[in-house]
This record gives C-alpha cells, structure tokens and sequence, in this order.
C-alpha cells in the first residue's frame, strides 16, 4: 500500500504543539493496548481528544502517524559521558535496547518497517524521522572521543560520512536483531561484549586482493 500524498494544511491556522504531543501520546496508548494492525486513527483522534481531520491535517495516514510516535520515542536517547568511549557506548546502547523492550517501540517499529518494504515514501520517512535524526548519537560520540584523544581526528568530510553511517549501522542493526528478531535480552553482559567487538573488531588482518 503506497502513502497517500500528505496533505496541506490551510494557511493562517498554525499547528498546535500541545494537540501533536496529544496524538502521538495517544497513538503510543493505541499501540500498546491494541497493537498496530487493530490501531485506527478514529481511536486515536478519540484518545487523544481531537477531530479526526486534525490528524489527516497532519498525517497522511497510519502508518506516517506510528513513525512519528516511534521516533519521538527514540530522541529521549543521550549519550552519557562515562568517561570513555566503551563506556559511552555502553550507555547509549542500554537505553535503546530499554526503549526497544517497551511494547509501543516494538510493535510500531517492526510494523512500519515491514510496510515500508513496499512503500518508498514510508522507507524515506523512517530514514529521516529516525535514522537521520539519531546519527547525532554517533556524531556526538566521535567527537567527545576524538576530544579525549581515544580516536584520531578525521580529515576526509566523506569518508567521516561513510564511517558515521557505517557505525549507526551496526550498532542499531545489532540491538534491533537481537531484540526485536532474535528475541533476546541485551544485558550489561551482551552490551559489553558488543562494545568490545566494535572497537576492536575481529582482531583478522585485512588484505586488499
């Protein structure tokens, strides 16, 4: 099912934060107490005590609405300084497996996901309403490492890109495989030795054909 073009608001009537922080309560309530295929946006309008125009003025459908409820989950992430880099690593990566545990972030993450598999639109808002916005986590991290002197500074603005990318990627595939897919627990334990096979990797030597 492809999204439906957003809709325009009118100009001159401004959207209201506090009916926003409203709706998406509310859809978080619906996806814990429903789960996402029983969610509706009559429900949700009904919870979170708004007309239902309102959120198609704001939303173009479902699963745009449990995007942008999922992704305000994950900006309450920080990146705690704990004094070194493993540390810090180890910090951050407990509350996202904390935040994935919770039954609205896994629902409507693994639902989103799943539609988006055949919905362009749906894949770029994901990318930007979450992947984009939580890059911040690694850019913060590089940079209080490299202050430390526990990384080299980087020179290259593309390359640094790649490796922010790449870095998000491992870490957030890891913690969502091991909660979300293979169902596991990402304890103190497993977060620690996570940690220690992404800063010392594999120990092999790389060889160029």
């Amino acid at each position: 099912m492809q999204s439906r073009t957003p809709a325009t608001r009118a100009s001159g009537r401004p959207r209201s934060a506090e009916a926003d922080a409203a709706i998406l309560a509310a859809t978080r309530e619906a996806l814990v107490e429903q789960g996402w295929s029983k969610l509706t946006l009559g429900d949700v309008a009904t919870r979170a005590g708004v007309a239902k125009t309102t959120l198609y003025r704001r939303w173009a459908g479902k699963n745009e609405l449990v995007v942008d409820a999922v992704a305000e989950l994950f900006d309450e992430l920080v990146l705690p300084d704990r004094g070194s880099l493993a540390a810090d690593i180890e910090g951050v990566v407990l509350q996202f497996a904390a935040i994935l545990a919770r039954p609205e972030a896994a629902s409507g993450l693994m639902a989103v996901v799943a539609e988006s598999t055949r919905d362009d639109a749906l894949r770029e808002r994901i990318r930007s309403s979450v992947v984009e916005r939580q890059k911040r986590l690694v850019l913060e991290g590089r940079s209080r490492a490299q202050g430390r002197g526990e990384l080299p500074p980087e020179t290259d603005p593309e390359e640094a890109a790649r490796t922010v990318d790449l870095i998000f990627d491992v870490v957030a595939g890891a913690v969502v495989h091991r909660t979300l897919v293979s169902g596991h627990a990402a304890d103190q334990d497993w977060v620690r030795d996570f940690t220690a096979l992404l800063l010392g990797g594999l120990g092999a030597e790389t060889r160029q054909p």
